[in-house]
């Protein structure tokens, strides 16, 4: 079979598409709701493969172009919704110029006939920062869906390539691409009340009974390597009781990007830390320091009150114990500017610590949530309690803007920026650091009481990130 027969073939469906699609309406709807999951509404969006429109039109873009090589359903998609634009075009031959923040290809990679030609095409369409969501069936369906065209229960297809996970990140190394995430979804495909939810919803996202899902979902980016301009960064620096820490951040902090600035957040401390600021402000005359005082309570407050008062292009959060070395943040700041990543996150747990530095609970508890919120977060993540969390500015007022999905419900402010990021589809990567004994006062982490609230928080997060 050639690609004309392929081509024939949906041209000839195209009356039908809606008629079948109203018969598998459990399943598409629910394809839908993942979708518009990945990709946040009002944002400039391309589908390939579009059919007769209805994916594109679930996302709400605020620009929405769709593309198919099949002319009749094209026709059918321009005159359903006419607020999108279609065109008949071929992604192996992509004619296509214009620049997309997020690119659908649902089900598209088993009906190519060169995947990798055609992933190599959609670099053209693509800016520093475009996402690839894609979605294809999972091989071990292959017999049940042939079955099911046997039996007229889904629309019979010509012969399909049949992609693994393993297979589809092969293809975007090779084309330029890096794979972000991957998740699987929907267990049930059709719809029984009660049934079908506690299926999809819970069975489907638990451990190795979601290997048996009917839907992989993968998010990928370009890979991108600007390292010719500098940004100006900012240096958030939340304190409370850290008094005999404050003029070593300002001192040992290397000098790295276009310039700096250092924005200190005073918490209602009872050690003269505010005043400490202000000394340290007046002392280094040569440094751009801000102090505040926080408007509210918890590290959470002191972070965000920082980064509405930041300046930079780039912004740090430093804790004021210092435990995260200042001499590693050019490493940070190095890989967000050569696009290794787009939130950068520290990892102390690597290394060899100092004897004091972390509490062998604290160890235990930090590497338990490493593994539950790498599964959360559908990205490799080891330590989500480091501090030092790095990221541009506008990608900042992104996951702020976006915060009503979540609400106000971490007084930490490190997952608020992780949940922000992982929903925002933001690559995350850690740097290893070395974690050091603090030299001044104690910590402030109250292991079970904190412990508790980080547990209740991972069930919101399985709620509002996995179990959808």
């Amino acid at each position: 079979m050639d690609k004309s027969v392929i081509k024939s073939y949906f041209n000839s469906i195209a009356p039908q598409r809606r008629r079948w699609k109203k018969k598998r309406k459990y399943y598409h709807r629910s394809l839908e709701r993942y979708f518009s999951f990945l990709i946040p509404a009002g944002s400039n969006v391309l589908e390939i493969g579009c059919g007769t429109g209805e994916l594109l039109h679930a996302v709400a873009p605020a620009c929405g172009v769709g593309i198919d090589y099949a002319e009749e359903m094209i026709k059918i998609a321009r005159e359903s919704f006419p607020a999108y634009s279609f065109y008949t075009d071929d992604i192996e031959e992509l004619q296509l110029k214009e620049k997309f923040d997020f690119i659908i290809l649902s089900d598209l990679t088993m009906s190519l006939w060169d995947v990798q030609k055609a992933f190599h095409c959609l670099q053209q369409v693509c800016h520093e920062h475009t996402k690839i969501v894609i979605s294809n069936y999972n091989f071990l369906w292959e017999p049940a869906l042939k079955l099911a065209q046997k039996l007229g229960l889904k629309l019979k297809q010509p012969n399909q390539n049949w992609l693994s996970i393993q297979d589809i990140h092969n293809l975007l190394h090779l084309t330029g691409f890096e794979l972000i995430k991957t998740d699987r979804k929907i267990l049930f495909p059709f719809y029984i009340p009660l049934l079908s939810s506690f299926f999809n919803r819970f069975i489907a996202n638990l451990p190795l009974a979601n290997r048996l899902n009917l839907i992989n979902l993968l998010v990928a980016r370009p890979v991108t390597r600007s390292v010719d301009k500098d940004y100006a960064v900012s240096i958030i620096v939340p304190a409370r009781n850290e008094k005999g820490n404050i003029e070593n951040a300002v001192k040992r902090l290397p000098a790295f990007g276009a310039s700096q600035e250092f924005v200190f957040v005073e918490g209602h401390s009872s050690d003269h830390t505010y005043e400490e600021m202000l000394r340290v402000q007046a002392a280094y005359p040569d440094k751009n320091i801000k102090v505040l005082s926080q408007s509210g309570k918890g590290k959470g407050n002191a972070v965000r009150d920082g980064f509405e008062a930041a300046t930079g292009d780039i912004l740090f959060i430093l804790d004021a114990d210092l435990t995260t070395p200042p001499e590693d943040m050019p490493k940070f700041y190095e890989a967000l500017k050569t696009n290794k990543g787009e939130f950068i996150n520290g990892c102390r747990l690597v290394y060899p610590m100092e004897k004091q530095a972390m509490r062998l609970l604290n160890l235990i508890a930090n590497k338990s949530f490493g593994v539950l919120f790498s599964y959360l977060l559908g990205q490799p993540l080891k330590d989500t309690l480091c501090g030092t969390k790095v990221l541009f500015k506008k990608d900042y007022e992104r996951i702020r803007n976006n915060r009503r999905y979540f609400g106000d419900f971490d007084p930490f402010g490190d997952f608020d920026l992780l949940f922000g990021a992982a929903k925002l589809n933001m690559k995350i990567t850690e740097i290893i650091v070395r974690y050091k004994d603090r030299e001044y006062g104690s910590t402030q982490i109250s292991r079970f009481r904190h412990g508790w609230l980080l547990l209740k928080m991972c069930v919101f997060a399985a709620r509002k990130i996995k179990f959808i």
